[in-house]
């Protein structure tokens, strides 16, 4: 029983969920209980006011044993989900047109104090991807330029800010969606780029920041270039173990994009994703809306673990990496008080100057130019 034990503690350890309300339903209570998840994420559909998204994450915190990733995808531009509390946040795109390195970190700044603020602590941003045009019409605004090193300038930048407020960052999508003409959500892009351009350009970020970033997160696009077959990145053991472990040398979590986008699907059901992310050397699962799927992912990787001595070795390992970066980062868990009104009237009247300071200053480069 004790083993049995062991294994369900390591598998919630590895598991980051997503549900659907923005109130703690009781089949929501449930699977918190039971499954004692590593993290939990919401999205604009659970955010409803400041209080209420506050109140919702520590009672998530309440029903688990362990500290919580409380995690958001908040960038700005086309993936912001406080516009409807705060004010739109600008993209990163419209950031880095200002040329203002003080302004990119500001913006993780910005972004970490109204995360801090409604008590998340984790932020799926920034982006790494190169802003080329083969995916212009799916990152539009989301991605700052094609060159990697002007990237890098503004994730160091925006990582920065975000540590200030006492919220982690995360780069994403490795190995690169620049090349991708298809949008991940809904469809398996392949990307024909070569290795040694992927390496010299689209990588370039994450070799750069390995150890500034806390987390990567892996895309759902598959590279035969590279890997000689059409196996997404995020399950691919060449990209995540060889790759990224072993060449780049990254010693941080290594985390899915959420296992229910098509582009993953496309190669198989929630329980081989997640077993194969998870095999493939990943460290957390992201499984962000269905419950059902939630806990068929759970149970898919409880049953691998259970059968193969191998796969239990490689979850015992994540399991260990997840820990021991909560204890070594147990500043990003302590309590936050619940937000007032006079809190977020201060976070929307900073971020409106925030936009005004970024609007300026792009004018005035444009005009200079």
């Amino acid at each position: 029983m004790a083993k049995q034990n062991e294994l369900r503690e390591q598998v919630g350890q590895v598991l980051t969920l997503g549900f659907e309300p923005a109130e703690m339903s009781p089949s929501v209570r449930t699977l918190l209980q039971r499954l004692q998840p590593g993290g939990v994420i919401l999205f604009a559909r659970n955010i409803v006011s400041a209080e209420q998204t506050h109140r919702l994450l520590a009672e998530c915190q309440a029903k688990v044993a362990f500290p919580l990733f409380r995690a958001v995808d908040m960038e700005g531009g086309l993936v912001d989900r406080f516009r409807n509390l705060l004010g739109r946040t600008p993209a990163p795109a419209d950031v880095f047109a200002s040329g203002n390195r003080k302004l990119f970190r500001k913006h993780g700044r910005i972004i970490g104090a109204a995360c801090r603020a409604l008590n998340f602590n984790l932020d799926f941003a920034p982006v790494l991807d190169l802003a080329l045009e083969a995916s212009r019409s799916v990152m539009r605004s989301r991605a700052v330029s094609a060159d990697p090193r002007q990237v890098v300038t503004y994730a160091r930048e925006f990582l920065a800010g975000l540590q200030t407020a006492g919220v982690a960052g995360c780069g994403k999508h490795f190995p690169g969606l620049g090349e991708a003409n298809l949008d991940t959500h809904h469809e398996l892009p392949n990307v024909a780029k070569p290795w040694k351009k992927l390496w010299d350009q689209d990588i370039q970020p994450y070799r750069t920041l390995r150890r500034e970033l806390p987390m990567i997160l892996i895309g759902h696009a598959a590279y035969p270039a590279v890997t000689r077959d059409s196996t997404p990145a995020s399950l691919s053991r060449k990209w995540i173990t060889d790759v990224l472990r072993k060449k780049i040398g990254y010693r941080g979590l290594v985390v899915s994009d959420d296992m229910e986008m098509g582009g993953v699907l496309a190669a198989g059901s929630i329980e081989e994703v997640a077993v194969g992310f998870l095999r493939a050397g990943g460290d957390l699962c992201l499984i962000c809306r269905q419950e059902e799927l939630v806990v068929r992912g759970y149970e898919a990787l409880l049953r691998e673990a259970e059968r193969d001595p191998r796969f239990r070795r490689r979850l015992a390992e994540s399991a260990r990496r997840v820990l021991a970066y909560k204890k070594k980062h147990k500043n990003l868990f302590r309590r936050i008080a619940p937000p007032t009104q006079a809190t977020v009237e201060k976070l929307s009247r900073n971020l409106w100057e925030f936009s005004e300071q970024v609007r300026l200053a792009t004018i005035g480069r444009e005009g200079a130019a």
